[in-house]
């Protein structure tokens, strides 16, 4: 088999209008952009594909996230990136609630405070968790525990377990997730993939309804799973933090595996 070649599927299926594509680990692994994955972007484009860019990524903001893929050479606008901080206030703001104790990075704070969320210490309606990196500190944990045991609901932006730096795999938010709610007793509502909640508002924005969509991933679970389960097809890629002891473990069949988004470019 060719060492850049999609398996399992020749091609994608007819039905398939738009794809949902992951961010990290898909169109980049630390400061350096996947080979090939903005050539088939514009392919996408060259045949009238739309698609749009979910990521569980909550160390930036939308904004910083468009910025940062352009300097990795992606003409992406802002408009066309969901991350979880954009379904945790839609939600919030459904609920008529805007005191919100944060645990994730001060620049995932510029989404909540640009749309009107107070970020509070005291009198939290929600403790909103994301990844935090060296932020999660023992203070910082014992406070968002006090606030949880004094009626605070809780968030997670986003429960993975770990994410590919450079250096090799780091902890995500899940761990510190699981930890509060093993603390308190109480579980927390996700608002990032494989949330259905999530798929379904980059899903409205697109246009479409799943059954036309795609969903391009490296992460087997939150990815592929997540997106077959809302009737979308699940496309895995070989990049990232794919490994194929944990794609074997899950039981899981993509209904298509790449080495990379350029091998996809191929099967349009």
């Amino acid at each position: 088999m060719p060492l850049d070649a999609c398996q399992i599927s020749p091609s994608i299926h007819s039905k398939v209008k738009a794809f949902l594509i992951d961010l990290d680990g898909v169109l980049y692994v630390g400061s350096q952009a996947i080979p090939g994955a903005r050539e088939c972007l514009e392919r996408m484009d060259d045949l009238g594909y739309s698609y749009r860019f979910v990521s569980n990524s909550t160390r930036r903001c939308r904004a910083s996230v468009a910025e940062r893929l352009a300097g990795l050479g992606y003409d992406i606008p802002a408009r066309l990136i969901f991350t979880p901080p954009l379904a945790a206030i839609e939600h919030m703001k459904r609920r008529g609630k805007e005191r919100g104790y944060l645990l994730a990075t001060r620049d995932v704070q510029r989404d909540f405070l640009q749309a009107g969320i107070r970020i509070v210490e005291d009198g939290a309606d929600y403790v909103i968790v994301g990844d935090a990196a060296e932020g999660f500190t023992y203070e910082k944990l014992n406070c968002a525990l006090g606030l949880v045991l004094d009626g605070a609901d809780m968030l997670a932006l986003e429960m993975d377990r770990y994410w590919k730096q450079p250096q090799g795999l780091s902890l995500s938010a899940g761990p510190f997730v699981a930890a509060l709610e093993y603390a308190t007793g109480k579980r927390a509502e996700l608002m990032g993939k494989p949330s259905r909640q999530f798929f379904q508002m980059a899903l409205n924005d697109l246009g479409r309804k799943p059954g036309n969509v795609a969903m391009v991933g490296d992460d087997i679970h939150t990815d592929v799973l997540g997106a077959q389960k809302m009737g979308m097809q699940g496309i895995l890629v070989k990049t990232g933090k794919y490994r194929a002891d944990w794609t074997q473990l899950s039981g899981a069949k993509p209904d298509m595996v790449c080495d990379s988004l350029a091998s996809l470019i191929h099967r349009l």
